[in-house]
This record gives structure tokens, C-alpha cells and sequence, in this order.
């Protein structure tokens, strides 16, 4: 008879709320913890930035274990572990002295339910009404917000995503979340609008075309702008814009420089001399409208007022990649010419000035009740030191917004922080880095954990609860 082979003893996790029961050789479900000879490990290294004042920020650097002064260093909290249960002190609490003053930073990953993504996309493209819903894989993500100025933005995720919907909701909200923060592209679409493709530092993909340029202005914006380049080049110019259209001949800009009226009729709401609202719907089509044929925007021209055949005018979009030209015929009618080459270099002009498009994602999160005790044994104090800046807050290193009033809620730009510095545990909730610095006499005093302080040596020789593995990326003291 065979003998009965045992299966390795499987051991619980504690590092989140899952408590995972994890086997010899295998991880957890967040991929981010294993068990190892029956110990569990963390299986990222921690990341110490180190200085180095000539390289972009967070390049990958290889590092061969020297010493450097420990203010050189900064050990932040990717890699390094949770408090979970919340009752024991941070995974790493680390000492170091810079310019005489003694300094603590308190360093845990920190698992946020309370958290989102504030996304700004650069595009003259009407994504959605604002409210509308936005989806990943069927599944409502968060929504479209207040538009900004040559910017769409999204706000996304939440509490009431990740646990107050379906299971499927809350996983799909989870795993955007995760890919935006590492800075992955992710398609999503907007009810009754279009679909979009962010990713952090990219430009954006609307409905399948990559964009190029944000808008350099509104329409009458441009008109300021640009007004006296057009002088005597042509008669009338307009700049097609959803929001706000120009009128040169109109606009106060052109009375400044005598501009001589032409008789044009626009169709839309006059809001001043020269600026129009409402032209048409937001779209796709120029500056950001629904417009095709920049001609349907006028009416009847009034030769009372200076309409006249021969008359010519230059009809721009906001970014200038669209454009006309055209001379007004005998019936007073809107004739398409070939531009003129003196007209050319203004259109260009206007492209030089509209910026690269991109997609920007902000990190935002509040820093609960529970993280807070892996600073302090009463964390209103470490609160309180936050509020009033004697506490300095990071983000994988970067620097954070933190909001004012109550708690410490937070907003960090991924782009500032380390590539893939976020995880997540399916609870759900994302799983973000953050250090808390500040004097260690204004740490002991807020009750901190004095005893477990230690120094950026022994850290990085010893390693803490989940492993010893650490790696060095470069950066240029930002922090």
C-alpha cells in the first residue's frame, strides 16, 4: 500500500483583510505576497530613492549594495508592507539626519476603499455630458465632471464603485484603478458619448483617432491672441468654438486696431461684441461642436453693414486644424478659395501654440483611521501634524496635495511617483504608498512608535517582517 504523501501546510497571510491561506512555492491573491520556505514574503523589493541631481526622477538604476550619506536616501513605502491589522507599528519607521536636523519617516503601503483617480484629458472632443456615466467593460466606473479649460475630466472610482455595487463592479472599478495609478492604458466609454483610451502621460484616443493638440484657446481667446497677425490679410476672421466663437470684426480686439465691420451674421447666442455661445452642440467636429461645414454657422450677410462681394474671411477651428477661406460672391454667398499663403503662417501659428495633448491621472485618497495607527498610538495627532505642516506627506516619494479641512485627503500625480508603486487587494481596494516625515522630537511627542525606529542602514541589511530584498531607483530630491 502507498503511503500517503502530505501537502505542505498551507500559512494565512495577514498582510490585508483577505487573509489568504497561501501554499509552499505560491502567492497570494494579490499577487504581492508568497510563502517561501513557510514564511511570508513580500515578492517586490522595497524601493529606496537615492539622489542624484543630474537623471530624470525615478529611472530604474541598478545598485551594488554601497552606502551613500543616509541623507542621500529615501526609503519609501513601495515594497514595504501593510499594518493590517492596523494595531502594530509601520513596516519600516526609519531615522535619518539632513543639514543636523534628525528626521523620522513613517513608511506603509496603505490600503485605500476610500479612494479614486481625478483624470484630465486634453482634447477639444466632446466625450460625454457632464455627469454621464463612464464604463469599463460594461461596468459604471465613475463619471464625467465639470470640463476645464482644453481639458475633459473624469472622476473615477470612489467608495460607492468599488463596495457599494455588484461584485463585478467593484473588480473592474479595482483593476482601472490599478492600471491608471501604473500608468497602463485603459478604454473606457462614456453613456451617450464617446470612447476614450487614458493612459498617464500619453495622448488620449477618442473613438479611435489619437489627438494631437489641446485647444490653444476659446475661440474669442484666439481672436485676442492673434487679431493683429490677420490685419490686412483678410477682411473677416472666425474662430469656431463650442464654448465661446469669435468675431474679429466684432471683438473688442479689432475695434482696438480698427478692424472695419463686415456685416456678418452669426448664429448663436451673443454673450459681448465678438463672442458667441452656443453655435452649435458639443462633438467631434471643429472646436470641439458639432460642426462639419463652418458655413452653417452664419446667416444672411448685411451689406447695410459692410457686406460686399469680394469680401474675405479665414473661419479657424480652436486648435487650427481646421480652417477655410473664403470670398463672399455677387449674391453676397460664401465662396471656398485655396488659402493664401499669407494666411498659412497665422494657422500654423495658432498649431505652434496649442500644447501636445496628453491624459493626466491624480492619485486621490483619504488616509483613514486605520494606517494612521501604524504611526502613532493616537492618531488625531498625526492628523493634526499634517494640518498643520509640521508632518510632510509623500506618495511613493512624490509630493501630495493634501485638502484641506478634516482627515488627510490626498492627491498625488502617478507620473511623479515610480512606475507600478500601486497594488491592490480584492477586498477590493487599491493598495498606495505613503510616508509620513517629520522631526523625531515632533514624532516622539505625537506618541509615535519611538521604539521601533531605525536607521536607513539597518533597513537596508536586515529588511523588515516580509524580506531583506531592496532596490535603489535614482531621483533628484524632490522629496
Amino acid at each position: 500500500m502507498t503511503e500517503p504523501v502530505d501537502k505542505p501546510e498551507k500559512i494565512r497571510c495577514d498582510a490585508c483583510p483577505v487573509m489568504c491561506y497561501i501554499a509552499e512555492g505560491k502567492v497570494g491573491a494579490c499577487d504581492r505576497y508568497a510563502n517561501e520556505d513557510g514564511k511570508i514574503i513580500r515578492c517586490d523589493p522595497l524601493v529606496v530613492l537615492e539622489r542624484s541631481g543630474d537623471v530624470t526622477p525615478f529611472l530604474g538604476a541598478s545598485w551594488d549594495g554601497s552606502l551613500v550619506p543616509a541623507g542621500d536616501r529615501f526609503v519609501t513605502a513601495i515594497g514595504a508592507g501593510t499594518t493590517y491589522p492596523d494595531y502594530k507599528p509601520a513596516p519600516f519607521i526609519v531615522s535619518r539626519e539632513i543639514d543636523g536636523v534628525d528626521l523620522v519617516t513613517v513608511v506603509t503601503e496603505a490600503i485605500f476603499s476610500y479612494c479614486g483617480v481625478k483624470v484630465k484629458i486634453d482634447t477639444d472632443r466632446h466625450l460625454g455630458a457632464e455627469a454621464a456615466t463612464v464604463r469599463v467593460d460594461g461596468e459604471a466606473v465613475g463619471h464625467v465632471t465639470t470640463g476645464e479649460y482644453g481639458s475633459q475630466m473624469l472622476s473615477l472610482g470612489g467608495v460607492q464603485h468599488l463596495t457599494g455595487g455588484s461584485k463585478k463592479e467593484g473588480r473592474v472599478t479595482c483593476a482601472a484603478l490599478l492600471d491608471l495609478c501604473n500608468r497602463a492604458p485603459v478604454e473606457m466609454a462614456v453613456d451617450g458619448g464617446s470612447t476614450v483610451v487614458v493612459q498617464a502621460g500619453a495622448p488620449p484616443v477618442v473613438d479611435g483617432v489619437t489627438e494631437a493638440r489641446m485647444r490653444v484657446g476659446c475661440g474669442s481667446a484666439t481672436i485676442g491672441m492673434f487679431a493683429t497677425q490677420w490685419k490686412d490679410l483678410v477682411d473677416e476672421v472666425v474662430v469656431v468654438d463650442d464654448h465661446i466663437t469669435g468675431v474679429v470684426s466684432e471683438h473688442q480686439a479689432g475695434k482696438v486696431i480698427d478692424w472695419a465691420p463686415t456685416g456678418i451674421k452669426i448664429k448663436g447666442r451673443r454673450s459681448t461684441p465678438g463672442r458667441y455661445f452656443q453655435v452649435a452642440d458639443p462633438g467631434t467636429g471643429w472646436g470641439g461642436s458639432t460642426i462639419e461645414d463652418p458655413l452653417e454657422i452664419l446667416g444672411d450677410w448685411n451689406p447695410a453693414k459692410g457686406a460686399r462681394p469680394g469680401l474675405s474671411m479665414l473661419m479657424v477651428s480652436t486648435t487650427g486644424e481646421q480652417f477655410g477661406y473664403y470670398v463672399l460672391n455677387e449674391d453676397l454667398v460664401p465662396v471656398e478659395m485655396d488659402l493664401p499663403e499669407q494666411l498659412r503662417t497665422s494657422v500654423e501659428r495658432i498649431e505652434e501654440n496649442c500644447e501636445p495633448a496628453r491624459c493626466s491621472v491624480l492619485f486621490m485618497g483619504g488616509a483613514g483611521g486605520s494606517l494612521r495607527s501604524g504611526v502613532t498610538e493616537n492618531p488625531v495627532l498625526l492628523t493634526r501634524s499634517v494640518q498643520d505642516r509640521r508632518a510632510h506627506v509623500t506618495c511613493g516619494g512624490a509630493p501630495v496635495y493634501v485638502w484641506p479641512g478634516g482627515g488627510i485627503t490626498l492627491m498625488a500625480d502617478v507620473l511623479d511617483m515610480p512606475k507600478d508603486a500601486f497594488g491592490y487587494v480584492p477586498t477590493p481596494a487599491l493598495v498606495a504608498p505613503l510616508e509620513f516625515t517629520m522631526r523625531r522630537d515632533a514624532y516622539v511627542a505625537l506618541g509615535g512608535h519611538e521604539a521601533s525606529i531605525r536607521t536607513v542602514e539597518d533597513v537596508l541589511e536586515t529588511g523588515g517582517e516580509y524580506g531583506a530584498a531592496s532596490t535603489a531607483i535614482s531621483w533628484t530630491g524632490r522629496v
